[in-house]
C-alpha cells in the first residue's frame, strides 16, 4: 500500500453506531489437534506486517497480527519462535508514521508526522521508468512473517519488484538494484509447517486508493483471470510440502475510513454554510468502463478520501482550470485521484468479488481454513461489533479498529484479525488454539 500525506485534513462527520453483535468465546483445552506447529510462517503485504497510522514502524510489527497469532499458539507449542524483520530500537520509527496531537475548536483530529529515529538509510537507487527508491537498513536474522507493505499478488513471481520496494529490499542479503528474488521464492525457501495468506489485497486497494484510473500513473486492478493463475501458484507452493494453512478473503474497500469519513454531502454542506448558493461539488468521474472521464456534480454515492485537502475546494489558483472555483465548477471539478466514484466502486467490487470466488476455491480444494475478511468486515460497518466488554465499529478514530490513515489497523484491530484467523483454524481443523484478549490491545492512542 502506499505511503499517506504528511498531514490528513479531514471533516469528520457526528455519526456514531450503536449496533453491535456479540461473539460469544468458548475456552477450551488449548490443543493444537493435527496440526503440527513447528514453523509458522506469514503470507500478505502492509497488513500482515503491522502497517499502521501511515507507516510500518516498530509497535506495529510488534502488534501484528500474525505474532498475536504466534503468541497464542505459543501456548502449545512453547518452543514454537516467531520471527519479524523488526526495525531496531535505534530506527523504531522505520518509514515515519502520523501521530494524533489533538483536535481543532472544531473537534476535527489534528496529525502530525514522526520523522526522527528513521530506518532509511539515505541510500536512493533510481530504476529507469520508476519513483526513486529510498533504501532502509538491512535486517539480518530469520525471518516468519513475510509481509511486504506495497506488494500485490501480481508482483509473485516478478523477480525485479524487490529492487522497487524497499521494505521487500531489507529483508534480502543482497541490495537493490542487483536483486532478483522472487517473493514466492523467498518465502518457501526454507520448510514450515503452517501458513497463513493474505495476499491480494493491493491488487484492488491500490487502484481504490488512488481513486481509480484517470490520472497519470494510476494503478490498475489486477486482472481476474491473472489473479486466479497466480493464486494458484501461490496456494500449490505453499502446501506442496504437506503444510496446513488459513486465507483471508479480500475485503471490499468501501468499509473503510479511508472512504467513508469524508464524504460529499459533509464537505457541501460546510461549504453551503459559508455560501448558501452553492448547489453542488463536482468531481471528473469515470464512465460504467472506467477509461472514460468527464465532469459531473457529484452525489452522496462518490467517496471522497481521506486524504483530501478540503481546504482547496473554491480556490481559484488550485486545479487544471485554475480561474474557476475549485470543485465548485464543472470546468475546474475535483480531480478523480481524490475521488473513488459510483462506477469506480463497481468496477472494484466486481474484481474483488472474482478474487474472492478464486481465494475460497482454491482453499476449498486444499481443505484450508478461510477467514472471511469481506463478510466480516462489511457487518462490522453494518453493526459494529462487541468483544471482551468494548464496542467497537469501523468509524475513523473513535471506532476503535482502524488507525490514523483509514486503511490499516490498530493493535486492537489486528488482535480481532487474529482471532478471526484463529476461530476459522479451530473450526477447519478441529483444534482448538485460544483467542487473544482484545482488551489487552489498544485503539487509537490520544494525546
Amino acid at each position: 500500500m502506499k505511503n499517506f500525506k504528511n498531514y490528513i485534513y479531514i471533516l469528520v462527520a457526528a455519526i456514531f453506531v450503536t449496533a453491535c453483535k456479540p461473539t460469544i468465546n468458548s475456552n477450551p483445552a488449548p490443543s493444537a489437534g493435527p496440526l503440527d506447529l513447528t514453523r509458522y510462517i506469514s503470507v500478505g503485504n502492509s497488513l500482515t506486517a503491522g502497517y499502521a497510522d501511515g507507516g510500518l514502524y516498530l509497535n506495529g510489527q510488534l502488534n501484528s497480527y500474525p505474532s498475536i497469532i504466534a503468541k497464542q499458539m505459543a501456548t502449545i507449542n512453547t518452543s514454537l519462535t516467531f520471527n519479524q524483520p523488526l526495525f531496531s530500537t535505534s530506527q523504531a520509527n522505520g518509514s515515519g508514521y502520523l501521530k494524533l496531537t489533538g483536535f481543532d475548536a472544531n473537534g476535527n483530529p489534528v496529525t502530525s508526522q514522526v520523522t526522527t529515529n528513521l530506518a532509511y538509510t539515505g541510500q536512493t537507487v533510481t530504476i529507469p521508468g520508476y519513483p526513486t527508491v529510498s533504501l532502509m537498513a538491512k535486517y539480518i536474522g530469520s525471518i516468519d512473517n513475510y509481509g511486504v507493505p506495497g506488494i500485490k499478488l501480481l508482483y509473485l513471481t516478478t523477480a525485479s519488484y524487490s529492487n522497487l520496494n524497499p521494505y521487500f529490499d531489507r529483508m534480502l542479503t543482497t541490495t537493490s538494484p542487483a536483486n532478483n528474488t522472487t517473493y514466492l521464492s523467498l518465502i518457501t525457501s526454507k520448510s514450515f509447517t503452517f501458513f497463513t495468506n493474505w495476499l491480494g489485497n493491493n491488487d484492488a486497494l491500490g487502484y481504490a486508493t488512488g481513486g481509480g484510473g484517470g490520472y497519470t500513473g494510476a494503478d490498475a486492478l489486477t486482472d481476474p483471470t491473472t489473479f486466479a493463475q497466480l493464486y494458484t501458484v501461490l496456494i500449490n507452493s505453499l502446501t506442496a510440502g504437506g503444510a496446513k494453512g488459513a486465507v483471508a478473503t479480500i475485503p471490499d474497500v468501501t468499509t473503510i475510513p479511508y472512504f467513508t469519513t469524508v464524504t460529499v454531502p459533509l464537505v457541501l454542506g460546510t461549504v453551503q454554510k459559508a455560501n448558501p448558493s452553492v448547489q453542488a461539488l463536482y468531481i471528473n468521474a469515470a464512465d460504467a468502463t472506467g477509461t472514460n472521464y468527464a465532469p459531473r456534480a457529484a452525489t452522496a454515492n462518490d467517496l471522497i478520501v481521506l486524504t483530501f485537502p478540503t481546504s482547496l475546494i473554491g480556490s481559484t489558483t488550485a486545479g487544471a482550470n485554475n480561474g474557476y472555483p475549485y470543485g465548485l465548477h464543472p470546468l475546474n471539478p475535483i480531480e478523480t485521484k481524490y475521488v473513488l466514484d459510483a462506477n469506480e466502486q463497481t468496477l472494484v467490487k466486481n474484481a474483488v468479488n472474482s478474487y474472492n470466488t478464486t481465494i475460497k476455491s482454491v482453499a476449498a480444494s486444499k481443505g484450508l481454513a478461510v477467514f472471511d475478511a469481506f463478510t466480516f468486515l462489511t457487518n462490522v460497518k453494518a453493526g459494529g461489533y462487541k468483544i471482551d466488554g468494548l464496542s467497537l465499529t469501523s468509524d475513523y478514530i473513535k471506532g476503535g479498529i482502524f488507525s490514523l490513515d483509514g486503511v490499516h489497523l490498530t493493535p486492537r484491530g489486528y488482535s480481532i484479525v487474529a482471532n478471526q484467523f484463529i476461530m476459522a483454524i479451530n473450526s477447519t481443523y478441529g483444534s482448538s488454539i485460544p483467542l487473544a484478549n482484545v482488551s489487552a490491545y489498544n485503539g487509537v492512542i490520544f494525546p
